[in-house]
């Protein structure tokens, strides 16, 4: 069975689930946002010195792992 679109989001309302705001925690790679909630390494909405509710893929290249990280996450949406 074909999964339903993913639905857009803009940056504005990606920046609303930073863990701050709201109970969810978001992050954006290459087009696609992923949501980070459930990941211990994500709690409060910061990872390191990431912040969630941001667009990430200009700093992965600046982390220790590669973007296969985000295999691990539920895409929520896309960013628009």
């Amino acid at each position: 069975m074909q999964q339903p679109p993913l639905p857009s989001f803009t940056l504005s309302q990606l920046a609303l689930r930073n863990g701050q705001d709201r109970s969810e925690i978001w992050v954006a790679y290459k087009g696609v946002i992923y949501d980070v909630s459930n990941s211990r390494m994500w709690r409060n909405g910061q990872h390191y010195e990431h912040w969630a509710g941001q667009d990430l893929t200009p700093e992965i290249a600046h982390a220790p792992h590669t973007d296969q990280v985000f295999e691990r996450f539920t895409p929520v949406g896309i960013l628009v």
